[in-house]
């Protein structure tokens, strides 16, 4: 803020109020002062904020409303009167810090601030092994897992700003890495799942589960649950017979349940497995409705959680919760900010998505509603683009629409960001010409910083599409945002780098092929001439990223990108030694680029589907196993 406004408060006033405030003093613009504009707090049934010029009134039903509606006064003061109904009771954001990405304490703590002043009043941590377990000391090994005094302390600061935080746990699938430790390695039913119906999985389900929730004074917990393919096809097959799975995860679901009510806890899991096994593709959206053997699966006592990031129309996900209130359960809803896709967001496919799935869901008043914003395959965007979308999640909760202008000057009160910035990361993904599949979309910068310079398996499928001067052109506009300054100043140059690394790459793509075709050794020597620049390009980008991993994340994980990135160099390096002898006429042809390409990911309709696995993008040969 310009200038910092000097407030005085009197009133019913949430507790902790005053630490509050202090700890949101440089995003708020607003400090606690005798001589300061009188502030009066009441308590009613909803979020109310008046100024007649000289005196401000806060009415808040939650404590979380507070201070949200403290970051609706018009800055400079000036006269208003502002009434906010939401329309769930709760609103909330999954932290994922499981896929390579632990964020460090002080940037949850970011986080949490900003959701104080955009009301959202729910923080999930999404931790399959990134915590620590007593008597299990290979249980998130070398991944950046928090300690016990980590999370009590975090959990002190959520509650001090009305931010609940609790925990979410797997407790059959997804739970590979911890698995694939040779001391761990006797609860697999495979590499993914537990072995259900053992009686040590359920002596060391207790542990984690006590250990996961002993930091929170929540007593929510959302145990997993979901993707557990295969169950019952592994060990448990080959020590117990064949049994339905439907069966096995309702035997395993109530012994879980029995764990977590012995710990006083409310649990919540996905939903996915009453609907998959039901599925002719096993896919969790294209079902029937739930058959009465479905329902009679149901454990009593855990809630729903349908998850859908998929859908851009209202109506399939009426279908959807239609079919949940088949289930004899509460269900809540659970969508995504596109994050997961590489390095770049795409904030397209989030908006449509989300203004859909929160339209239907307010029409079925669902209590609860929750954005993820998954890193799936290393964690590649930095979980700061996904402020725009928590502001999309709090504004439609408290404001009843996503209109731009408003999500603009919203994000600037919340979080003294530039909402453009954010909208324009979906042009990393997306380029004139392009036409992307609804459920998997493009993700071309991943795909094109990734792929080959001499296996080029996205060639047939990019064909004609003016890469180089689409991203030549993102370069100098990131540079703007960053010259901008501000706290996100550093994300912004990364993406200027990613942008000059991914111009100069595709300068290659678009011409490699053509020079060995055309027999074109004066082209094939200035392409190879030009790569020792587009290498250091992409070592600039490999900096920057570890700078910004750095800056926001444990240091484990980035490991990964940074081998990814190494990769690249490497294959680079190879690519202009191989060129250069092909200029030079020492070899008559080079292979990869002579084969002629294939489609890959292009639909006979034209659309594009995403890759979003770095194996699938660097070689056509396996590369682990």
């Amino acid at each position: 803020m310009d200038t910092e406004l000097k407030i005085s408060l009197s009133g019913e006033l949430p507790a902790r109020y005053e630490e509050a405030l202090c700890a949101l003093r440089g995003e708020l613009g607003m400090a606690i002062a005798p001589d300061g504009v009188p502030v009066r707090g009441k308590k009613g049934d909803c979020l109310a904020v008046s100024c007649d010029g000289a005196e401000i009134t806060v009415q808040w039903a939650q404590p979380i409303q507070f201070y949200r509606a403290l970051s609706l006064l018009p800055r400079p003061l000036a006269e208003c009167c502002i009434e906010e109904t939401p329309c769930f009771e709760t609103v909330g954001m999954m932290f994922d810090v499981s896929r390579n990405a632990v964020l460090l304490p002080e940037t949850l703590r970011t986080f949490l601030r900003k959701m104080a002043l955009m009301g959202m009043n729910l923080g999930m941590m999404y931790t399959e092994d990134t915590y620590a377990v007593p008597g299990q000391p290979y249980f998130g090994y070398q991944r950046g897992r928090y300690t016990y005094e980590e999370l009590r302390a975090l959990d002190d600061y959520a509650g001090m700003l009305g931010v609940e935080l609790c925990p979410c746990v797997q407790t059959l699938g997804h739970l590979n890495r911890a698995l694939h430790w040779p001391a761990l390695q006797h609860l697999q039913d495979n590499d993914e799942v537990l072995l259900a119906d053992d009686e040590e999985t359920y002596a060391f389900l207790r542990q984690i589960l006590a250990a996961a929730s002993a930091p929170y004074r929540s007593k929510r917990i959302h145990i997993g649950m979901d993707e557990a393919h295969g169950v019952g096809m592994g060990a448990h097959l080959r020590r117990f017979g064949y049994e339905k799975p439907y069966d096995i995860l309702r035997r395993h679901l109530a012994r879980v349940t029995e764990i977590v009510q012995e710990l006083s806890l409310s649990p919540m899991m996905w939903s996915d497995m009453y609907f998959r096994l039901e599925s002719p593709t096993n896919g969790y959206y294209d079902g029937p409705m739930p058959s009465a053997q479905a329902a009679a699966a149901v454990v009593p006592g855990v809630d729903l959680v349908y998850w859908d990031y998929y859908h851009m129309t209202q109506a399939e996900y009426d279908r959807q919760l239609e079919k949940h209130r088949a289930l004899p359960a509460p269900t809540v809803f659970a969508g995504g900010i596109w994050t997961w896709c590489g390095p770049a967001p795409d904030y397209e496919k989030t908006k449509i998505a989300t203004e859909a799935a929160l339209s239907a869901c307010r029409e079925a008043q669902v209590p609860l509603v929750f954005a993820t914003a998954w890193g799936d395959n290393g964690a590649e965007a930095n979980l700061y683009t996904t402020l725009l979308g928590m502001q999309m999640y709090a504004e439609f909760t408290y404001h009843g629409s996503m209109d731009a202008a408003w999500l603009s000057q919203r994000l600037r009160a919340c979080c003294q960001a530039d909402a453009q910035a954010f909208w324009d990361l979906t042009r990393f993904n997306r380029i004139g010409g392009m036409c992307s599949a609804e459920y998997r979309p493009v993700n071309a910068a991943k795909m094109l910083l990734y792929q080959d310079p001499l296996v080029q398996l996205f060639a047939a499928d990019l064909d004609g599409l003016a890469l180089s001067a689409h991203y030549a052109a993102l370069a100098p506009l990131y540079e703007a945002y960053a010259a901008a300054g501000g706290e996100l100043a550093p994300l912004w140059r990364f993406y200027a780098l990613l942008a000059d690394a991914l111009a100069k790459k595709c300068a290659w793509h678009e011409q490699a092929a053509r020079a060995v075709a055309a027999q074109d050794r004066a082209l094939a020597a200035k392409l190879a001439e030009g790569l020792p620049e587009t290498i250091d390009a992409v070592d600039a980008l490999r900096v920057a990223w570890g700078a910004l991993w750095n800056a926001a994340n444990k240091p484990q994980g980035f490991e990964v990108i940074d081998g990814r990135l190494g990769w690249v160099m490497a294959r680079l390096d190879t690519a202009k030694r191989r060129m250069l002898a092909f200029a030079a006429g020492e070899c008559e042809t080079i292979p990869e680029l002579a084969e002629t390409p294939l489609p890959y990911l292009l639909r006979q309709d034209g659309t594009i589907d995403g890759c979003y696995r770095v194996g699938d993008i660097f070689s056509a040969c396996k590369i682990d196993g």
